[in-house]
């Protein structure tokens, strides 16, 4: 009895490990303006798979946390441009930032 607690506990710690070495967190260049820029771009993230995602409205950097084995950086920017953000790698379509409200219509990188 005492043996198979001391299996079980050693699989679950085993477990843990596995799953604390897949989650990552890093940091993107996203733009915005306001808090409201800061709802859309934290929910675009978390749909994407990100478990944590925190924006910095000063600063204008997302700090997020995912599951490698579900998703990556590259998924999750192109999520957030969907949205109408631009990214550090990931553009929005013209169509999706006209749809932001005005005060989420920050300015633009140039493209080219």
């Amino acid at each position: 009895m005492k043996r198979n607690i001391i299996l079980t506990v050693a699989l679950a710690f085993c477990g843990f490990l596995v799953n604390a070495q897949s989650v990552k967190t890093e940091t993107i260049k996203v733009y915005g303006n306001c808090a409201q820029c800061r709802s859309h771009i934290q929910k675009a993230a978390t749909a994407a798979g990100a478990t944590l995602a925190k924006w910095n409205e000063d600063t204008k950097v997302l700090t997020v946390s995912y599951n490698q084995t579900k998703t990556n950086s590259k998924k999750i920017q192109a999520k957030i441009a969907e949205a109408g953000y631009d990214t550090q790698d990931a553009t929005a379509t013209d169509a999706s930032y006209k749809k932001l409200d005005e005060c989420c219509q920050y300015d633009r990188k140039k493209k080219g």
